[in-house]
C-alpha cells in the first residue's frame, strides 16, 4: 500500500484544525456554540494573513462565512420556527390524545404504534418537539399502570432518530449533506430520493425497539412524587418568654444557622411585615415560613415557638395534625432548548414569584441531585436539566402550556388551539411544494415559517426563541471547515489515504467502511460537523475509485445519523436520559446494537440500490 504525497502547507494547517475542532466539540465544559466559533475566526485569521493561492485565483478569507447565507442553514432555520408554529398550537395534540387512550387497551401494541407514528412525523418535523410530546405522555401511562418508563422512552427517542433519516428535511444533517453536495457538483437529491433504504432499514431498526430493546433496558425508578421532599408554608407563633422575643429576625435566623427562610411577619389580624434583619420580633408575632416537616419541627425547638398549618392557626401541628399538602402537586419540568431559563439562573429569572413555584431539587446529566440547601438559584442552568417543584395544581397546569419546560409526569393534555389546523396546513404546504419540486425546501420553508407568524400561529418572540445559536454557529463553522478542506485538497488528501487503506477492497465495502466511520464519529462529535466534513470526502472518493458518489453521499448521510450510543450525540438524547433515569452505559447497551442493525441493513441496500461495480 502506498501512501500519497503529502498536502500543501495550507491543507496541513486546515487538517490540524479539523483535528482540533473535534476534540473541541467533544468538551462538555465548553459550549458548542464557543467552539464552533473559535473554529470559524481561526480560518478566517489563517487564510488572511497566510492567503491561499491555487490556479483558480486567491481564495478571500472572507468566503468562510459564507455559510450564514447558506441555503441549508435558512432552511434550518424555518423549518425550525415552523416546526415551533406546530408546538405552539398543539396541532399535535390530537394524536398524542389518541395514542395515551390506546396505551390503556393494549400497551404492546400501542408501543408499536407510538414508535411508528414518532418515525413518520420526524421525517418531516424536527424531532425535539416530536419527543416533547411522547415524553409526558409515555411517563403518565407509566405511572398509571406501573410499566417503567425506562423500558418505552428510549426506543421511543429513537424512533424519532429512525424517521428523520427518511427525507431530505428530515434532520439539518440531510440538508447539509444535499446541500453541500449539490454545490460539488452532483445532482440534487429530491425530497424522497433516499426513502427506500431509510424505510428498510428504519423498519428493521424499529423491529428491534419494539420486540427487544424494552426487554434488555435495565429497570430505572422514577424517584418522582412520593420520594420527594415537600416543602410547606406554615406559621411559628412567637410566645411570651420565648428566646426569639425581642431580638431582630437577623439574629433569629442565626439562632437556626442561617437555614430558616422567613417569608413574611405577620403582627397583629392581617397586618404583614417584610422579614428586613433589623425587624424585632414581638410576642404573638408570626413568622410565615416555608421548609421540610422536619426542618419546620426543628425550628420550632430552637426557637421555642409553636408550629401552625396556613390557614389552620388555631390547632398546632403534631402527630395528630400533621401538616398536608392539599391541592399541592410535585412535577419533574424539564429546561427546553430555547427556553426563557436557559443558561440563566432561577434568581435571576425570580421563577418563584415568576411561576408560584418551589424548587425542591435540581438534577443534571453526570451530577448527583441537588436538594434545596444547595442554592439551587445560583446554578446556571442549561437544556436537559431536570427541576423538582411543587406547588398548586393549576400553577403545575399553567406551566405545562408554556413552552420554556416540558413537565414530564403531566397527566392534562396539551393545549390545543383553534389555530393547529392551519399550523399543520402550512407545514404540509412547505413539505408539498418542496417535494413537488414547485419551490426548493430553502425558499417553501421560510414562506411557511412567514405565513405561521402573519396568520398568528406564531409571536415573533416564539419565533426567535426556536431559533438555536448553537445550531446556526455549528453549521457556518462546519461548512467553512469543509470549504477549507475542498478549496486546499484536504479533502482529496483524506480520501487518498481511505483509497489506499482499502486498496483491494471492494466499493461495497468501501461504502459500509464510511459509513461505520461516520457513525462512530457523529457520536462523539456534532452529527452536523461530521456530515459536513465527510461529504466532499465521500464524493473524492467515489471519484478516485471510479464510482458514482450517490451512494458514498448516502453513506456518509445515514452514517452521520445513527446518534444512538452516547446520549450527547443528540439533543432528544438528553431529553430522554433525564426522563427515563437512564445511564450512559444503557445507551451503549441499546444504542450500540441498533447503530451496527442499521449499519449493516444499508451496507447491503446502498450498494444494491446504485449498482456498485
Amino acid at each position: 500500500m502506498s501512501l500519497p504525497p503529502p498536502p500543501n502547507s495550507h491543507a496541513i494547517a486546515v487538517l490540524a484544525l479539523t483535528v482540533l475542532a473535534l476534540i473541541l466539540f467533544t468538551r462538555e465544559k465548553i459550549p458548542l456554540e464557543s467552539s464552533s466559533f473559535f473554529v470559524l475566526i481561526s480560518l478566517t485569521v489563517i487564510f488572511e494573513i497566510f492567503p491561499f493561492r491555487s490556479d483558480a485565483g486567491v481564495f478571500h478569507a472572507v468566503d468562510f462565512f459564507y455559510g450564514f447565507g447558506h441555503e441549508a442553514l435558512v432552511a434550518v432555520c424555518a423549518l425550525m420556527i415552523a416546526g415551533q408554529g406546530i408546538v405552539r398550537t398543539g396541532a399535535l395534540e390530537p394524536v398524542g390524545r389518541l395514542l395515551a387512550k390506546l396505551w390503556k387497551i393494549s400497551p404492546n401494541i400501542s408501543l408499536l404504534l407510538t414508535l411508528l407514528v414518532g418515525a413518520a412525523i420526524s421525517a418531516f418535523i424536527n424531532n425535539v418537539p416530536v419527543v416533547v410530546l411522547f415524553l409526558p405522555i409515555l411517563i403518565s401511562v407509566s405511572m398509571r399502570t406501573g410499566m417503567p418508563a425506562s423500558a418505552v422512552l428510549m426506543p421511543m427517542g429513537f424512533s424519532t432518530l429512525l424517521g428523520g433519516t427518511a427525507t431530505t428535511i428530515g434532520t439539518s444533517t440531510n440538508l447539509l449533506v444535499v446541500s453541500l453536495a449539490a454545490e460539488i457538483g452532483l445532482r440534487r437529491f429530491d425530497m424522497f430520493d433516499f426513502l427506500l433504504p431509510a424505510a428498510v432499514a428504519g423498519s428493521i431498526g424499529i423491529v428491534y425497539l419494539w420486540l427487544v430493546a424494552p426487554k434488555i433496558i435495565p429497570k430505572r425508578e422514577q424517584p418522582l412524587t412520593d420520594t420527594s421532599p415537600r416543602i410547606f408554608i406554615a406559621h411559628l407563633a412567637i410566645p411570651e418568654g420565648s428566646p426569639s422575643e425581642g431580638k431582630t429576625v437577623s439574629e433569629v435566623r442565626k439562632m437556626t444557622d442561617g437555614a430558616m427562610k422567613i417569608i413574611h411577619v405577620r403582627r397583629y389580624e392581617d397586618n404583614l411585615i417584610l422579614p428586613l434583619p433589623s425587624v424585632v420580633l414581638r410576642a404573638g408575632d408570626h413568622l410565615i415560613v416555608r421548609d421540610t416537616p422536619e426542618r419546620l419541627k426543628e425550628f420550632e425547638k430552637v426557637l421555642e415557638a409553636t408550629l401552625y398549618p396556613q390557614d389552620s392557626e388555631d390547632t398546632p401541628v403534631d402527630e395528630e395534625n400533621p401538616l398536608k399538602s392539599e391541592n399541592q402537586q410535585i412535577a419533574e419540568v424539564v429546561v427546553t432548548e430555547g427556553s426563557l431559563l436557559q443558561g440563566r439562573t432561577l434568581s435571576t429569572v425570580r421563577f418563584a414569584e415568576r411561576y408560584g413555584l418551589i424548587i425542591l431539587a435540581l438534577h443534571r446529566v453526570g451530577r448527583h441531585l441537588e436538594k434545596i440547601t444547595d442554592e439551587i438559584g445560583d446554578v446556571r442552568l442549561r437544556a436537559g436539566d431536570v427541576l423538582l417543584v411543587q406547588g398548586p395544581s393549576e400553577q403545575i397546569a399553567a406551566l405545562k402550556k408554556g413552552k420554556d419546560f416540558l413537565v414530564l409526569d403531566a397527566a392534562t393534555d396539551l393545549p390545543f388551539t383553534r389555530k393547529a389546523p392551519l399550523a399543520i396546513l402550512i407545514m404540509a404546504g412547505i413539505v408539498l411544494t418542496a417535494a413537488s419540486g414547485l419551490l426548493p425546501i430553502a425558499i417553501s420553508a421560510p414562506c411557511g415559517a412567514l405565513l405561521m407568524i402573519f396568520s398568528g400561529c406564531l409571536q415573533w418572540r416564539d419565533a426567535t426563541s426556536a431559533l438555536s445559536a448553537q445550531v446556526i454557529l455549528i453549521v457556518a463553522a462546519s461548512l467553512a471547515l469543509g470549504l477549507a478542506l475542498l478549496k486546499t485538497g484536504g479533502a482529496d488528501y483524506l480520501a487518498s489515504l481511505f483509497v489506499a487503506a482499502t486498496h483491494g477492497a471492494s466499493p461495497t465495502f468501501a461504502v459500509s467502511g464510511l459509513m461505520l466511520l461516520m457513525g462512530i464519529l457523529t457520536n462523539i462529535v456534532s452529527n452536523n460537523a461530521a456530515a459536513v466534513i465527510g461529504t466532499p470526502i465521500a464524493v473524492s472518493i467515489a471519484s478516485q475509485m471510479g464510482q458514482p458518489p450517490e451512494p458514498f453521499v448516502l453513506a456518509v448521510l445515514f452514517g452521520a445519523n445513527m446518534s444512538y450510543a452516547t446520549p450527547m450525540a443528540y439533543k432528544t438524547n438528553l431529553l430522554v436520559m433525564n426522563a427515563g433515569k437512564y445511564a450512559f452505559s444503557d445507551f451503549l447497551r441499546i444504542g450500540v446494537p441498533l447503530l451496527l442493525i442499521m449499519w449493516a441493513v444499508l451496507s447491503w441496500l446502498l450498494p444494491v440500490i446504485y449498482g456498485l461495480r
